[in-house]
């Protein structure tokens, strides 16, 4: 590097897709952000921020998504294809970059090709040069290949699931790369993949054994000779030869980070039978029994077969079937029934029908929709919601029509489009009460901290979706032989990293 103040440009494509889903995540899906907005998206680039004031940043473009079904090719290759075009034409106006911050997922799937991460790795190494240092931010949860990590001088994951480490460690990734550029140049890699593939709510950094290994983790990237350290879980919703688990140890010492690569490596497997649900886990039937029984209020249940956070459609209806069903919920609270909510149901006709009746008739409209499993109707065909409704609005930035239709004592959340709810103000801007309400149903895995807190006691239902828990009742057929626990292991695996 010669500029002083280095030329550093951002691009990159983020979304984890379940090929068990039918959705397909197209255009609509993402958010592409250009230029100064994908710059000062990041909170530690913000106006007179040290690492803003560090370098001369440009925003290529960056796609988002939430999670959800495969990206059709069409819509990765255009993706790629921009950000390709861009970094070359800045670089013929400009000069070369110095170095690129490549945010990604790492659980990107594009229909009819595996391993896309890699794929835009390698677009951008081929634009910017081999000269030229590419750090690689990633969720925990993608997958980590070898020619992903060749093509990054620098890779690094989040270290909490939940993910309240997510803009730390995007953080730590852009000051990598610039203590690299002022000194040092790549540094060595130490990688290897580790054959275990488990969901995310068996490997949740609150509980053990997750939480040592990456306490473990990080003490690894303390260490003298060693610039950082990531551990994937992987992705478990995709079937492809890569979906396992990785280690990249980055640094100087090769000596250092070979060895602590291997013994993180060999900690995580060594472990992989004690990895547990983060909460209590059952089927629908025993969770609600026991959501009803308890007196813990509110008492919040994971249906987490379709949830839309970890590439579920969240339009399966096979748990809200079963709860418009549910005695408990059969009367008004007024007239002695229990009180629940739903969240939520995305159904863009079904939301539209909803809002109509309530902009005739205001609150209390007397409704009779169907609705839901327009996209997967795998588990159960669509539902019919026939109550009241209590609450419409418009304009939500990721739900856009939110409908509140009340079913005897169960409050079922109605969407325009898909949304997570995961903060006690997506309730309550609507006008329900979870805390207020016996049981508070959300299409989720793990909860998200606001939830948890929240949460008297929670469970765990093991419901079917596209992201179903039950892995070996989905029908993966191309991971890597063996992976556990699909396979079985005639001997001990080769976990010796590879330099790169």
């Amino acid at each position: 590097m010669t500029n002083p103040r280095p030329r550093v440009a951002i691009a990159g494509m983020s979304i984890e897709s379940s090929t068990f889903s039918p959705h397909r995540s197209g255009w609509e899906a993402f958010t592409l952000r250009r230029g100064d907005e994908l710059v000062k998206h990041y909170p530690f680039l913000a106006d007179g921020a040290p690492l803003r004031d560090a370098a001369e940043w440009t925003g290529v473009l960056h796609a988002r998504s939430l999670p959800g079904g495969a990206v059709p090719a069409e819509v990765y290759e255009s993706v790629r294809d921009e950000i390709v075009a861009t970094l070359r034409d800045q670089q013929a106006e400009h000069g070369p970059y110095d170095g690129l911050l490549l945010d990604i997922h790492g659980a990107m799937t594009v229909v009819g090709r595996d391993d896309a991460e890699s794929d835009l790795a390698a677009a951008v190494r081929a634009v910017v040069g081999p000269g030229k240092l590419i750090s690689t931010t990633m969720d925990l949860h993608g997958n980590v290949p070898r020619e992903l990590a060749q093509a990054s001088d620098l890779i690094t994951c989040y270290r909490m699931a939940p993910h309240e480490d997510a803009w730390e460690t995007r953080e730590r990734a852009a000051a990598n790369l610039l203590a690299r550029l002022r000194s040092g140049g790549a540094p060595k890699k130490a990688w290897v993949q580790v054959p275990v593939l488990l969901p995310g709510e068996k490997t949740s950094t609150r509980i053990e054994p997750a939480a040592s290994v990456y306490a473990d983790v990080a003490r690894v990237a303390d260490l003298p000779g060693v610039l950082d350290a990531a551990l994937w879980v992987g992705y478990a919703w995709a079937d492809e030869p890569s979906c396992r688990a990785a280690v990249v140890v980055t640094g100087d010492d090769e000596e250092v980070i070979v060895r602590e690569a291997e013994q993180l490596a060999r900690q995580y497997w060594d472990a992989r039978d004690d990895f547990a649900f983060v909460a209590p886990a059952a089927p629908y039937d025993q969770c609600v029994a026991t959501a009803l029984a308890s007196g813990a209020r509110p008492y919040f249940l994971s249906d987490s077969g379709d949830n839309p956070t970890a590439g579920g459609a969240g339009d399966v209806t096979w748990t809200l079937a079963r709860l418009l069903a549910e005695p408990a919920f059969a009367a008004a609270p007024e007239e002695g029934g229990a009180t629940a909510i739903y969240a939520s149901l995305p159904d863009a006709e079904a939301a539209r029908t909803v809002a109509a009746a309530f902009a005739a008739d205001g609150p209390g409209a007397a409704v009779d929709v169907e609705a839901g499993a327009r996209v997967d109707d795998g588990p159960h065909g669509p539902v019919r919601l026939t109550g009241v409704v209590e609450h419409v609005s418009e304009g939500d930035p990721d739900a856009g029509i939110v409908a509140v239709v009340r079913v005897g004592g169960l409050r079922v959340i109605l969407t325009e489009r898909r949304k997570p709810y995961h903060l006690e103000s997506d309730f309550t801007t609507i006008g329900l009460d979870p805390r207020g309400t016996d049981v508070v149903v959300v299409k989720i895995g793990y909860l998200e901290p606001e939830l948890y807190d929240m949460a008297a006691d929670w469970m765990l239902m093991l419901t079917p979706g596209g992201v179903d828990q039950d892995l070996l009742r989905l029908g993966h057929h191309r991971l890597t032989n063996p992976t556990h626990p699909f396979h079985a292991f005639e001997s001990e695996p080769d976990l010796r990293p590879e330099l790169l």
